[in-house]
């Protein structure tokens, strides 16, 4: 039912609220407004009404002597909190009522998502031990078939390996069988070679084969892995960036430059190297956009309004490594610290905010000033009245008072002269003193 297009005697929408008294019920047990709303037929101009449905009870349960109207008051909170999408042409579109007491939603941007199914894993591989082993096994039956066969002259201080044919006649007879084997023992040879590199610490190698993900060797030393596969270096070690000189705004608008020293490491190497182009880069971008967004927060000092700022506390390095942390971490980087080394501003208003805050910080100390001045000019009369035993009067004390003022806020060698309290009184009533 669309209540927002009823045009009927009734009213357009139902209330949120129940009036302050609904009208007497008749002897009948209806109310007159319901007499009304019953009575009101398609006459209007506008499209008939659709009466409200009555919902049947549960067994056993007593009518619901309640008013139509009361009856509706739980379906007419929930329509204005989920209203029904408006007919197809509507001109006048309604916009969706907020209810009382509930906070507006806060739009936040959330940092990019991963793909969960590229994750760092292990690859498989062998000792480097392993294929040391083979490539001197390999190595040894090349040269055993390599003497059996004659092709390798006999030393006579060796012992004499070569086959009875060969030792009989002379000469060399390589065989189909020796080729075999000779070019068996040298593809174990290359395999062995071409499979080993050497991980040194800090370092992993991510090993993909066609574009596919097929692992990361951690292990450090020599390691041996499948020679079709492709090996990527990246370094896990912990390392720190020194930013160049950003020049972003405040809360207020003053254009302030910061420099920062971020310590960062790549933890997740399948993502640092497939999920993004180049990691050290998309870093560098990513401390620029944070840093505009959490430097507008607050201003950069807070000298004529009380309130936090940028320097003030570990706040604003606290927020730039979460920011960052969570910007990150779907490229497979961590982040440990955001710190500004230097919060300036820029050279075009540096001069005026330099001025700016020595105003505030001159117009502080004056008013520091003069509030001692008051208490101790105060004090010292309430002592000489106390030492004195004699109290003064109102006039006295007040020129007493300015006098000690005077003596209290004066520059050093500069002589203040007070007027005496009969000029005062004549400057007030504007005769010449």
């Amino acid at each position: 039912m669309d209540v927002t297009r009823d045009s009927s005697q009734r009213p357009d929408h139902l209330p949120k609220a129940l009036p302050p008294a609904l009208p007497e019920r008749s002897a009948s047990g209806s109310s007159p407004l319901a007499k009304v709303l019953r009575t009101s037929g398609p006459a209007d101009s506008g499209p008939p009404t659709t009466p409200l449905a009555v919902l049947p009870g549960p067994a056993g349960s007593s009518a619901d002597p309640r008013d139509p109207l009361e009856a509706a008051e739980p379906a007419a909170r929930t329509v204005q909190a989920a209203p029904p999408p408006l007919p197809v042409g509507d001109p006048f579109p309604v916009a969706e009522a907020v209810p009382a007491g509930m906070p507006a939603a806060a739009t936040s941007r959330r940092p990019p998502r991963a793909d969960q199914a590229l994750r760092e894993r292990n690859a498989a591989g062998l000792p480097g031990w392993v294929a040391l082993l083979a490539l001197l096994l390999g190595t040894a039956a090349v040269l055993l078939v390599l003497v059996r066969d004659g092709v390798v002259p006999h030393w006579d201080a060796l012992p004499d390996l070569r086959a009875d044919a060969v030792r009989a006649s002379g000469r060399a007879e390589v065989t189909t069988r020796s080729v075999a084997a000779v070019t068996a023992a040298g593809l174990l040879v290359v395999l062995a070679l071409a499979g080993l590199l050497a991980n040194a610490g800090g370092e992993t190698r991510v090993l993909t084969r066609w574009g596919r993900y097929r692992g990361t060797v951690r292990r450090t030393g020599l390691v041996w892995v499948n020679p079709l596969l492709r090996r990527r270096r990246v370094d896990v070690r912990l390392r720190h960036w020194r930013s160049e000189p950003a020049k972003v705004v405040d809360r207020t608008g003053t254009p302030i430059v910061v420099r920062l020293l971020i310590v960062w490491r790549v933890k997740d190497t399948a993502r640092a190297v497939l999920a993004i182009e180049d990691h050290e880069s998309y870093l560098r971008e990513q401390v620029q956009a944070v840093l505009t967004r959490t430097a507008s927060i607050l201003p950069c000092d807070s000298n004529a309004a009380p309130g936090p700022a940028l320097r003030d506390g570990q706040w604003f390095a606290d927020e730039l490594t979460r920011a960052l942390a969570a910007e990150v971490a779907p490229a497979g980087l961590e982040v440990y610290s955001a710190q500004p080394l230097a919060l300036d501003y820029a050279p075009e208003v540096a001069e005026s905010m330099r001025r700016r805050r020595l105003a505030d910080l001159d117009a502080g100390l004056r008013t520091v000033l003069v509030d001692d001045a008051v208490e101790a000019a105060a004090l010292a009369v309430r002592r000489l009245e106390r030492a004195t035993a004699h109290e003064l009067d109102e006039a006295a004390r007040s020129a007493l008072m300015e006098h000690l003022l005077v003596a209290f806020v004066a520059p050093a060698g500069v002589a203040a002269s007070v007027p005496p309290p009969a000029a005062r009184a004549g400057r007030k009533e504007g005769r010449p003193a």
